[in-house]
């Protein structure tokens, strides 16, 4: 039996976010990119903060989506840049991705 293994993803979203709900400012969102629609696509956005969500909370998130880390899978971190179309000036990001699967008959 093969196992499924998504990458999730968490990033700062700078200016706010819409989706699952409009947030007013800065706030970390996951999502776990999967085949489909990005709208789709499993998110978990945590309330308006800069602060980086520890890794219980990540674990908690994920688990809320139906999924748990990889076994041996780790985040890992990159620093890019935003896109030039912000309103605001260009400045570094924070990327976090992690393999993950699915829950064992999709419960936490």
């Amino acid at each position: 039996m093969s196992k499924q293994i998504f990458g999730a993803q968490m990033s700062l979203r700078c200016c706010g976010t819409t989706v699952p709900e409009r947030m007013a400012g800065p706030c970390w969102q996951l999502f776990v990119a999967m085949s489909g629609l990005v709208s789709e696509w499993p998110t978990f956005t945590w309330p308006t903060s800069t602060e980086v969500p520890t890794l219980d909370q990540r674990r908690n998130a994920l688990a809320y989506l139906g999924f748990v880390l990889d076994e041996g899978a780790a985040w890992e971190w990159e620093e890019c840049t935003g896109p030039d179309y912000h309103p605001h000036p260009v400045r570094a990001l924070l990327l976090g991705s992690v393999k993950v699967r699915p829950l064992e008959n999709g419960a936490a």
